[in-house]
């Protein structure tokens, strides 16, 4: 091998080494990336189901209340006919 083919062959090693490196350090930030976007979503899971608790409690506490007016306007009604 002449100096020429030595010179490329080491600024091609040395840009592999570098792309390697590069690629390397982008691969450690994408794990990253990814388990605290798992954290994130498992949060927003547990969000939603709360969501969704308190929406259950609502709609039956709704009913309930409902049914309460619903006997106290009959109640009303019995003891203004009954005057």
């Amino acid at each position: 091998m002449n100096t020429t083919e030595q010179i490329l062959v080491v600024i091609l090693a040395a840009a592999l080494a570098v792309l390697l490196i590069l690629a390397i350090a982008g691969m450690v930030y994408l794990i990253k990336l990814i388990k605290t976007l798992q954290v994130i979503v498992s949060k927003a899971e547990h969000l939603v189901e709360n969501a969704e608790e308190v929406s259950n409690m609502v709609r039956q506490t709704v009913g309930r209340v409902s049914l309460v007016r619903f006997v106290q306007s009959v109640v009303e009604m019995v003891r203004n006919k009954s005057k």
